[in-house]
């Protein structure tokens, strides 16, 4: 795929304001696009309410929480109160975008209907939670204290085009969290809540994507520098929540999040789509950034590789000792 030059001439033409103002139409196409195919839903429609009863600090009926009370596999829950948690910063993702892209024209309209639609998440996640009593609604409520209390500053902040790189990419990423954990969590109604979840995460993903092919065919080397950074030091948005490393490993040998589903599932398919590695016409900084991309993309396989095998190994193990 041969890419042409960027009408201003050297990337160093290109500031964020330019590539905004350039990537307007696209952004109102997407959006356009994006009205015409998603559907509206309601949260409520998704949380088994006959479930709930009442917690007892405030009422005689009440009862208390204890883990017996839901089907939810132990993976499951340790899921979706991540997954709950990197939504609950939903306040700090907006005043992030609506910075980098605006608040006005097709770029303002999408931050705040992303926005809308996002916010859609937390609640159907929370109340299920909490209808189904699937994890301690104290502890949740005090991680989701902590957490959003630290507020989030994304890696990509300095950069518009580096936002969009990573947002095409997290965008999907979380989509194979939610769905993932949809099918470890032994409850058909909370895989039908994830699910519709996904759906959404699904097309934030598809209007990213093509945002970001779009930067491709008017800054190809700005925007393969940006690529290359955002997939070498990706990391998930919930990041800085109390206790997220271990949660990250207990989901990674669970199979909702890790190495080999990184790659396949969510970096190998965007890059694919841009067709990433068939770009020519690049400046020497681009066809480094290229290189560079193409040398990690072959380690990251290497070391997902490594990853399965003691994953293999692990499910040995357990199947032995339990026979």
């Amino acid at each position: 795929m041969t890419i042409t030059s960027p009408h201003l001439g050297s990337p160093a033409g290109w500031t964020d304001a330019r590539l905004l103002y350039a990537l307007e139409e696209v952004v109102e196409k997407e959006l356009n696009r994006h009205l015409a195919v998603t559907k509206d839903w309601m949260p409520h429609d998704y949380v088994p309410w006959s479930d709930g009863r009442n917690f007892p600090k405030f009422f005689d009926d009440g009862e208390a929480w204890s883990k017996e009370q839901s089907p939810v596999t132990d993976i499951g829950k340790i899921a979706l109160v991540v997954n709950l948690l990197t939504e609950d910063n939903l306040p700090s993702y907006h005043h992030e975008i609506a910075s980098l892209f605006g608040r006005d024209g097709a770029w303002g309209t999408w931050v705040h209907r992303w926005t809308a639609e996002e916010g859609r998440h937390g609640i159907v996640m929370r109340d299920y939670l909490l209808a189904t009593r699937a994890v301690d609604p104290d502890k949740l409520e005090e991680f989701r204290m902590a957490h959003m209390s630290e507020g989030f500053e994304s890696d990509n902040r300095h950069s518009m085009l580096h936002s969009v790189a990573y947002v095409a990419f997290q965008e999907l990423a979380t989509r194979i969290s939610h769905r993932n954990t949809g099918h470890q969590s032994g409850d058909p109604v909370c895989d039908r809540m994830l699910a519709r979840i996904a759906t959404d995460e699904n097309l934030h993903m598809v209007f990213y994507r093509n945002l970001l092919k779009a930067a491709f065919e008017l800054a190809p080397d700005l925007t393969m520098q940006a690529v290359r950074d955002v997939v070498v030091q990706f990391r998930m948005p919930g990041h800085g929540m109390p206790g997220f490393e271990r949660a990250a490993a207990q989901m990674a040998i669970g199979e909702v999040y890790n190495l080999r589903i990184h790659h396949d599932d969510v970096i190998q398919p965007v890059l694919r789509f841009l067709k990433v590695m068939d770009i020519d016409g690049l400046g020497p900084e681009g066809v480094q950034a290229q290189e560079e991309l193409g040398l990690y993309m072959g380690g990251l396989d290497a070391e997902a590789a490594k990853f399965d095998e003691k994953l293999a190994a692990r499910k040995a193990r357990m199947a032995a000792r339990g026979a």
